[in-house]
Order: C-alpha cells, then structure tokens, then sequence
C-alpha cells in the first residue's frame, strides 16, 4: 500500500542495511522451474519474522542473490499485494513465482510460503490441545502472552514511522483509529473510506504525496524477469479480459467445492462448514496483515460463536509467530480449537484436522485468485500516480487498525477482566484495574525494551519471555 518510494525506504533499506550485498552482475542467468521450486521451498522454511522479516527475506534471495526480478518491479508487486485483504508476503511470492514461470510457477511459490507453517502449526495445534491444562505449558504461554503484546505495539511503530511521512497521513491514521476502536467501523469500510479519500487528495493537495514520487530504476540492473519482457516472453503479463475471466471460474470453483461438500456431509450449522464460510469472508474484508485480521477473528469467534476465549487468541498467535510462513497461520489454529470443542459427531481429532486444514485452504486461495486475476492488469498501472495516492492513504489506515489491536492485546494480556462498556454510538473496552497481572506487565515492558532499544530479534525475545514468564509463573501459581 504504498507508491516506490515508500516502499524503498521502509522494507529495501532494512533489506539492504548490514547485508554487504555485493554488486550485481550485468546480466541474469536463466531460472528454470525446478530450481525455482527449491528456493520458494527454502523461503518457505526460513519464512520467520513476519512480513517484515519474509519480504526482506525474498528480497535478499530474489532481488540480491539470484537477481530473478528488479527492485522496482518487485516493489511495484508488493504495492498491489498490501492493498489486497490477506497474508502480503504470500500474495508477492505467488505474483513473483507467476511473472518467472505462468500459472504453475505461481502455485509452487505461493504453496510453499505455506506447507512448512501448515505442517509446524498442525504440530503445535495438536500439542496445545493436548496439553494445555499441564502447569509447563500454562507457565510456557504465560510468557509468550507478554512479548507478543511487544511484537505488535512494535509492529505500530514500525508501520507508523513509514508509513506517516505527512501531516494528511497522520489525519487519516487517526480517523481509522478512532472509527474501529470507538465506533466499531467495519475494516472494509475503513479502506475504501482511505483509498477514495487518497484519490481526491492526489488532486487538491497533491504536495501531500511528494515524498512518494516513483524513482527511476536503477540502469545497472537487468533481472532475468526483466530480460524474459526485452525477449517477448511476459505475454501472460499483459491483460486479458478472457484470461482473468476463466482464473476466476477455476479459483472459484475450487475454493467453494470443498465448503459445498463439507456442508452436504455435515450440515449448514456444523462448527466445521462455519469454519469454511467464515474464513472465506474473512479472506477477502480484512486487510492489514495478521495484526488486524486477529481482531476481525476475535469479534467473531470469541465474542460472537464463543468458540474460544480472548486469551486462546494470543495464544494462538504467539504460535503462529514461532513457525515458519504468514502470521495469518493462526487461524488455523483457531479453526483446529474450535472444531476439536464441537466435534459432533466427529471424532474430536479428526475433526479438529479437518477444521484446520479447510480454514487455512480457504484462507489462502483467495490470494491466488486476487494474483492470477488481478496481476496482470496491476503490471500495466506500473506508473499510475492515483492508483499510488490511494495505496498510502489505506497504509495510513493501517495503522490505526493496528493501533486499535496492540490496545486491545494489551488489555487481554495484563488484566484478567475485561468490560464491554456503551455510550451511545460509542463502544469502549474498561479493564477491571483490580485485575492487573504485574508479572505479565513487567515482562511486557522488557520484551518491548529488547526489542526496541536493544535490537533483539524476535526469536530470541519470544524465547526469554517464555522462559522467564515460566519462572515467574510457577514461583507464583505453582502448587
């Protein structure tokens, strides 16, 4: 959701910096289909960090090292996939994988951004399921819980810097907030609001958009896909009304079959044939990444279906931000809890595998769909000044939406009773001060300091909270 230049300097600095990259050479050696298989799988499996750290991660792999595709091109594909609901850095790999090698090519990058999450979550599912009432694994997620609160209060800081470069921006980053936090707005209305108003802004004020101007490309460098368009070979690149057409029938039909035949065996009320149509709308209004889907989710099965409690969020979360793939990982976690609770007449596990495994397919085809669809006419708004005002207005809404969730992580993480209060139109959060956890307040402030002030990666904070909220944990409530 952003235009060149702010994608430059927010995720191709941070790329950049510290790497020693050297110098590319003049021309880019031929990529073929099997060697591009084996490194979508070696992102797949490294995929850790979050978009951030997985689209600085392709960046390296596919800009850098192997040079498939140029910096401006893969800036300009990452533009089109943060304005789509869904998991971003999946979206790019499938467009980046479908510009090298067709349709195919797309499937094999964005599958393999996937099976390795999918396999490690199903894993921790399981094992969470199990054994969620032994004192070691309570003690585990009570650390968790803390420094997950610090990865998405920093994520806001992160997203922020970036992406509020103007005085307009920082209006519209309020007005989103104080919209989904007081009023209840719904996300889609949200970004469609920021995208028409970045539209009209791009005309009156349109020195508010200055500091996004497109950069020329760099001249020394020729990308294998750059040279397959020198060639004639990017003809799937250029629009067809046809070809989008058919995609859209075959996405469709493969993403509604499953849900069709889980219903006709089931029934329309089973807790797994919700699933399906649940995550199928969620798939295609939320928008903003894991951070704000969570809160989508929660509204939905916490507060309305109550299949799982607010504090089963974050635990799912903190999961999915210890495996490999998208964030957005954790609604499968949410689709393995809730069908294992109302399995009937289903054997529980079973139940609970075919719950995860039909939330996460019908999670992530939408996003191939919005690529083989969609991509090629994003290929030809290359320099589309409009289309790029709107994409950092929705930015700025972003962060408001983003804003609004670490508030209400934080409320969920450090006290035990949360009340829903009603002022009119205006609904607000009032947490029970009597039930401030200060073990979990302590760890959260030291997780953010590590990461914030100390630079200290995710992984190793995630591990430190988990350690030392064990600790505290069992001093504490230990029997």
């Amino acid at each position: 959701m952003r235009v060149y230049r702010l994608c430059k300097e927010s995720y191709s600095a941070a790329v950049l910096a510290g790497d020693g990259a050297s110098p590319a050479p003049a021309a880019a050696r031929a990529v073929s289909f099997a060697e591009a298989a084996k490194v979508w799988t070696k992102i797949g499996w490294l995929s850790f960090g979050g978009p951030a750290g997985q689209i600085a991660l392709m960046h390296r792999e596919l800009v850098e090292r192997h040079r498939w595709i140029s910096e401006t091109r893969f800036l300009h594909a990452l533009n089109y996939c943060m304005l789509l609901p869904g998991p971003e850095a999946q979206q790019l790999a499938t467009y980046i994988g479908w510009l090298l090698h067709r349709t195919w090519g797309g499937v094999v990058a964005g599958a393999m951004f996937v099976v390795p999450g999918f396999i490690a979550m199903m894993l921790l599912s399981w094992l969470y399921v199990r054994y969620t009432d032994v004192a070691a694994v309570t003690a585990l997620f009570f650390g968790l819980k803390a420094a997950i609160l610090a990865v998405v209060v920093e994520a806001v800081i992160r997203i922020g810097r970036r992406a509020l470069r103007s005085g307009f921006m920082v209006v519209i980053a309020a007005a989103a907030f104080v919209a989904i936090y007081f009023f209840k707005v719904a996300f889609p209305w949200i970004v469609l609001a920021a995208a028409l108003v970045g539209l009209i802004a791009a005309r009156v004020v349109p020195s508010q958009f200055a500091a996004a101007a497109e950069k020329a490309s760099r001249s020394d460098e020729r990308s294998f896909i750059d040279q397959m368009h020198e060639r004639g070979e990017l003809d799937h690149a250029r629009p067809s009304a046809r070809r989008a057409l058919s995609m859209t029938v075959v996405c469709l039909v493969l993403w509604f079959v499953p849900v069709a035949i889980v219903a006709i065996w089931l029934g329309r009320d089973h807790v797994i044939t919700r699933e399906g149509a649940i995550f199928s709308q969620t798939a295609v209004v939320t928008f903003g990444g894991a951070y704000a889907v969570l809160a989508y989710v929660a509204q939905r099965a916490v507060e309305e279906l109550h299949w799982l409690r607010p504090g089963e969020m974050i635990d799912g979360l903190a999961l999915a931000e210890t495996t490999p793939g998208p964030l957005i990982m954790v609604l499968q976690f949410v689709g393995f809890v809730a069908a294992y609770r109302y399995a009937s007449p289903l054997d529980p596990w079973m139940a609970a595998v075919l719950g995860a495994t039909i939330t996460t397919w019908v999670t992530f085809l939408p996003s191939f769909l919005f690529i083989f669809a969609g991509a090629p006419y994003m290929e030809s708004l290359r320099r589309h000044r409009g289309l790029n005002a709107a994409l950092s207005s929705v930015t700025a809404a972003v962060v408001g939406v983003v804003l609004n969730l670490s508030i209400w992580f934080a409320l969920h993480s450090l006290f035990g009773t949360v009340d829903a209060r009603t002022f009119g139109p205006v609904h607000v959060d009032v947490p029970v001060w009597s039930t401030i956890e200060p073990g979990a307040f302590v760890l959260g402030i030291g997780a953010l300091v590590a990461m914030l002030r100390f630079k200290v990666g995710m992984g190793w904070t995630l591990a430190g909270s988990a350690l030392l909220g064990a600790v505290y944990w069992c001093v504490r409530y230990a029997p």
